[in-house]
């Protein structure tokens, strides 16, 4: 990992903290069920090969067809999960104070949350969603149960939140992360009544921004996906916007909007990043890839190597800890390039270890891979 003398020197000079900060992160919740597909078993419990590639895991689905297969997944851990919850729980471990409003569980949270909604005094709109994952070395396979996520819309919101809670809360708040629209079906209808309801009413704050992940909508027609990028460059009449991709999305926005895309190189990224916020007219547009991320904003384009990890103990929840990091790093004042270089080491820290990081540990590995 290549760091610049500018971020060193920001680093060095600029606190990363985020206690006065305020944020409202939403609106899902996945009960995570982490696993390993099993190749060869050598004895009980944990004594087995697992099939480590998602190519090999293809070709064993694909070899089954017109027979059978039965493919055991070896339960790793129970977690929360959700763009949203991740991103939260890691803003929390940096020192940000949330408010959360989303899927933990009706009537009662569900007790994989419990320590999250005591913390971030939670607002639950239904049952979560369920996601197994199947994690490999290069990537991971989400098998979600989504039903219950039909259930969040604006007025199941003002009625669980209370309208002048609701506008309370967004009125306070620095940040504002709106994410994994892919998973709730009335989340565009839900934005529209946002720009045209609430954000109207909300009262002036230089520090308000937005931030949204779309959260691999692959699944979703390219009609759905231009509507809601037309939806999400709306909020910036009102606050700054921040768009968070991956890579894979970004190629998907690229195809929606009509951009060319490119590789993973230096240079196309930042060229995507540049293209697709401009198309957009927002502010920022974020897209990171597992190796680098690139930024964009109305004064250029950056773009910041990350410390790669060969053998992750985790993937699940790894870009939801880059969003965490990247927003919180310009939440304490740091340019578009730290930024992002802290965003990387946020998610290096954490695939690490599986533990979501401090703003020292963050720091610490910048340092160490510089």
């Amino acid at each position: 990992m290549q760091v610049s003398e500018k971020t060193l020197d920001e680093i060095n000079t600029k606190s990363f903290s985020l206690t006065s900060r305020n944020a409202v992160v939403g609106l899902d919740g996945f009960v995570d069920k982490i696993v390993a597909p099993v190749e060869k078993r050598h004895g009980l419990g944990d004594q087995f090969d697992a099939i480590e590639t998602i190519s090999e895991m293809g070709e064993k689905i694909s070899a089954a067809a017109g027979k059978s297969a039965n493919i055991e997944l070896f339960p790793r851990f129970e977690k929360l999960g959700g763009n949203g919850p991740i991103m939260a729980n890691a803003m929390l471990s940096l020192g940000m104070n949330i408010r959360y409003i989303g899927a933990l569980g009706s009537p009662v949270i569900n007790p994989v949350f419990g320590e999250f909604a005591r913390k971030t005094n939670a607002i639950s709109l239904c049952e979560p969603g369920i996601t197994t994952a199947l994690e490999f070395k290069d990537g991971k396979v989400m098998l979600g149960n989504t039903l219950s996520l039909e259930n969040i819309n604006y007025e199941k919101m003002i009625e669980e939140c209370g309208e002048g809670e609701f506008f309370d809360l967004l009125s306070k708040a620095d940040l504002i992360s709106i994410v994994n629209w892919t998973m709730i079906p009335k989340m565009t209808a839900l934005l529209i009544e946002l720009v045209e309801k609430v954000l109207p009413n909300l009262p002036p704050r230089d520090t308000r921004t937005f931030f949204f992940d779309l959260a691999d909508p692959a699944k979703r027609s390219s009609s759905d996906i231009y509507e809601v990028l037309q939806v999400i460059s709306r909020f910036q009449a009102h606050a700054e916007v921040t768009l968070g991709l991956n890579y894979n999305e970004g190629l998907q926005v690229c195809d929606v909007l009509g951009l060319k895309s490119g590789d993973k190189s230096e240079n196309d990224l930042k060229s995507m990043a540049t293209e697709i916020r401009r198309k957009l007219g927002i502010s920022t547009l974020v897209l990171h890839p597992v190796e680098s991320a690139a930024c964009a904003t109305k004064d250029g384009a950056w773009w910041s190597e990350g410390p790669y990890c060969e053998n992750p103990k985790i993937t699940t929840g790894a870009g939801d800890h880059f969003n965490a990091g990247f927003c919180s790093a310009r939440m304490s004042g740091f340019s578009p390039l730290t930024s992002l270089a802290l965003a990387t080491c946020t998610s290096g820290h954490y695939v690490r270890t599986a533990d979501s990081p401090s703003t020292a540990q963050v720091i610490e590995l910048l340092k160490l891979n510089s």
